[in-house]
């Protein structure tokens, strides 16, 4: 699977094709010519409609496209250049947008009795798509399977073994899928409302992606309950990190990161108390990056902290304010904000929660 630290501009135009380039404003074309890397994120415009905008690493916007309402998580497939945006919990719909290929973009419904959970993730060789998905009477996390082969039908359906999944990913060689079980119950009659605060259940999941059978399920202890596990990725070891957001008293510093591999039970990071403290029990995005050893977190609160990935320390920590979206950079990351900075750019847009590096191909 593409996890590289770095996108090839030339790389990309190659594969966006002429039909993408043509489309380009002179300021888009401009800022791709100057760029080194290119991202994709939801965004709220300065009119306050909603759109998926690519962005170099500068922050400069290359090119939107209007979203039918606001986004959430991205998915992109370097095989086939297709990036999907997925609606903000309770949403319905997933955009798939194919540069590569100058199409337009074609837009899924969840299917009755579903909703998404604003993430999703391709297999290796980008022939499926799978998504976070609710079914909200039977309170019982599902994976949504779409044939990205044919218009992303929908062909099948696994259990996340968890209630409320949200983030999840699939291993290098696209045996298992990853997900973490936020643990809190949700129905779209009641909006965004958290219906089991007192009795949450949160879990991280191994799921078999060919057979949807449960490998491994791994539980939160008790005094832990109300840790929400929410955000995944994987290192170069193939061990998976997770981030969390609290749901208990404001006061507590519970851990926030972790990290575990198949068969081994899970490990918290042992920040630093103020760390936490900045964190403000919420950490809103995570990242790994492969080629530079390190993990990003993120939290709205304002702080974004650099951790090592072998040893778990903290290397680095710089407020942010309104901190959101992270993904790797040619050396560290790219951290987004709902102000509407991305780096050291301002723009007129809102950033939202998650930001994903597009790239035409495995580095």
């Amino acid at each position: 699977m593409w996890r590289s630290g770095q996108i090839d501009r030339r790389a990309f135009v190659k594969a966006a094709g002429f039909g993408f380039l043509a489309a380009l404003q002179p300021r888009g074309l401009l800022a791709l010519e100057r760029a080194d890397a290119v991202y994709a994120s939801g965004i709220r415009t300065a009119k306050g409609s909603f759109a998926v905008a690519t962005v170099t690493e500068r922050g400069e916007i290359i090119d939107q496209v209007e979203l039918p309402a606001r986004a959430h998580g991205m998915a992109f497939s370097p095989v086939t250049g297709k990036t999907v945006a997925f609606a903000r919990r309770p949403g319905t719909f997933a955009m798939i947008l194919d540069p590569r290929n100058n199409a337009e973009p074609i837009v899924i419904t969840s299917v009755e009795g579903r909703h998404f959970y604003g993430h999703g993730t391709f297999s290796p060789d980008g022939r499926l798509l799978y998504a976070s998905e609710n079914d909200f009477d039977g309170n019982r996390g599902m994976i949504g399977v779409y044939d990205a082969t044919n218009r992303f039908s929908r062909i099948g359906e696994f259990e996340t073994y968890g209630i409320g999944p949200h983030d999840m990913t699939v291993s290098d060689d696209g045996r298992w899928l990853i997900v973490a079980n936020g643990g809190i119950e949700t129905h779209p009659d009641f909006g965004r409302a958290k219906l089991n605060l007192g009795n949450m259940q949160p879990s991280l999941t191994l799921v078999d992606a060919a057979s949807g059978t449960l490998i491994e399920k791994h539980v939160l202890p008790k005094q832990l309950s109300a840790l929400s596990t929410r955000h995944v990725d994987i290192d170069a070891d193939g061990r998976v990190w997770f981030a969390c957001q609290y749901e208990g008293h404001r006061n507590d510093l519970p851990p926030l990161v972790g990290r575990f591999a198949k068969g081994e039970e899970l490990t918290f990071v042992d920040l630093p108390e103020e760390t936490t403290r900045r964190l403000g029990n919420y950490v809103g995005a995570i990242a790994v990056n492969r080629k530079d050893g390190l993990v990003g977190i993120t939290s709205p609160k304002g702080a974004f902290v650099t951790i090592d990935a072998r040893s778990g320390s903290v290397v680095a920590e710089e407020i942010i304010s309104d901190a959101a979206g992270i993904a790797p950079a040619q050396h560290g990351f790219a951290v987004s904000a709902y102000d509407g900075n991305f780096l050291a750019t301002h723009s007129d847009v809102a950033w939202d929660q998650h930001i994903a590096m597009i790239a035409p191909e495995r580095a």
